[in-house]
């Protein structure tokens, strides 16, 4: 990129006009037409191939036109089955490290959800400040993990610093590590004991913004501010922003690169480019809600169902967070697999919520439940007991297989009972487990 930024990558053998164009296009807008028509020719399965240590291009043709290996789930079984071992090239050996490979491939790519994520990365962050302190100016997490995404695969961390070798010695040694996949100059992978996949990268302080905003992404955000830039006659990437003449304009801060391009900073969480940029431009962004705004919690659970706290600590953590009511809402009675209360036993926690209450200053403690909705609409309880309920909140957790019509029935029929208020987890999905009905 310094030489394209330069213009000296003619004077170099071998790149003339037509490469020329194409390392053009690809650095202002993040694509190549061409490279986009032969992946289509592709399937996809044989692409991820590639994705295997121990496996290049040409390996991927002998497996794919030799053996008809479409997929990783085919090569796996084609290795463990034998039929590979004849082929040029093969043998045991080669296949131990294949299945190695599928294995690694598979743990580093695993999603994994940001709930679990984030305390592995502020682990990783903590320890590395540490360790590393001397050399740290600045220091974040990027990727889809900074997005806020509910699910996160690799953890990007980006560092700013005149002098990486000592960091990147840090950071692989680092408690968390079970693996070391790569150690560079200016970046670094390893896996985690959890089977997460880090890439650290350091960068010089006064493009720490640049590379923040570039790596935080989204992919498609990230075109779209490359476009533009373009139509300003402007340059963006990972080090900066800069003219057509290669002149750097800015990239210390990650509001630099923004402003250049007449915006405002948009928070890392919108960009998905669903509309943000042009938000922006209009002065329309959404304020994001932030954790002091947050009054209160709607939906909890306690040990009497399948949470694992009492009343009492769910009421000092919300304090401790300051909250200033929380709804205590336990399954009913036909889910049993969470625990669900009887008639009898709610009635009991009604009662003793309102007696905790006498004794609350500041706080209040809701009486709620979460309803199961039955298979024909109708609600877990009798009308008599949710209307001693502050709050109701009905749910499906069965009949997910139903069709669309019946289902949506069901769900209209459950909401138009006028003690329900909220419908919980609408979609039903389970984030890498169960998608949604």
């Amino acid at each position: 990129e310094e030489l394209h930024r330069g213009g000296r990558l003619a004077d170099i053998p071998g790149i003339g006009k037509g490469m020329l164009e194409k390392i053009d296009t690809i650095l202002n807008t993040g694509r190549l037409p061409a490279h986009e028509k032969l992946k289509a020719e592709i399937p996809e399965g044989v692409r991820e191939l590639l994705f295997i240590p121990e496996i290049g291009p040409k390996t991927v043709k002998l497996l794919h036109g030799t053996a008809k290996v479409a997929n990783i789930s085919d090569l796996e079984q084609s290795v463990k089955s034998g039929k590979l071992r004849d082929l040029p090239g093969m043998g045991a050996k080669t296949e131990e490290n294949i299945l190695r490979g599928i294995r690694l491939y598979r743990t580093s790519r695993a999603r994994i959800l940001l709930g679990k994520a984030l305390p592995i990365v502020e682990e990783i962050v903590a320890e590395l400040k540490n360790k590393a302190s001397t050399w740290i100016e600045r220091i974040s997490p990027a990727g889809s993990l900074r997005r806020g995404k509910e699910t996160i695969g690799d953890i990007d961390i980006l560092v700013s610093s005149a002098n990486s070798h000592p960091i990147m010695d840090a950071f692989v040694q680092l408690s968390p590590v079970e693996e070391v996949l790569a150690k560079g100059e200016t970046k670094s992978s390893i896996l985690t004991r959890q089977g997460l996949q880090m890439d650290l990268r350091v960068v010089l302080p006064d493009s720490f913004g640049a590379a923040l905003q570039y790596f935080t992404g989204s992919k498609p955000h990230n075109i779209n501010l490359r476009e533009r830039a373009i139509k300003r006659g402007l340059k963006i990437n990972e080090y900066g922003v800069f003219t057509q003449s290669g002149k750097k304009l800015g990239g210390k801060e990650e509001e630099e690169v923004y402003n250049l391009l007449d915006l405002p900073l948009i928070p890392p969480e919108l960009r998905e480019d669903r509309g943000e940029v042009e938000a922006a431009e209009a002065g329309k962004l959404p304020k994001l809600l932030e954790n002091p705004e947050i009054r209160g919690d709607l939906h909890v659970h306690t040990q009497a169902s399948d949470g694992t706290a009492s009343i009492e600590d769910l009421i000092e953590k919300a304090k401790e967070k300051g909250y200033e009511y929380i709804a205590i809402c336990d399954h009913s009675s036909s889910l049993r697999i969470g625990g669900g209360l009887s008639e009898k036993m709610l009635l009991a926690q009604i009662r003793e919520i309102r007696n905790i209450n006498c004794h609350l200053t500041d706080f209040q403690l809701l009486a709620g439940s979460e309803v199961d909705i039955k298979k024909d609409g109708s609600l877990d309880y009798p009308d008599d007991i949710l209307k001693q309920l502050d709050i109701v909140v009905a749910a499906l957790h069965t009949g997910f297989k139903q069709d669309e019509k019946t289902i949506t029935d069901r769900v209209v029929k459950a909401l138009q009972n006028p003690f329900v208020r909220i419908f919980a987890h609408p979609t039903g999905r389970l984030l890498g487990e169960r998608e949604p009905y």
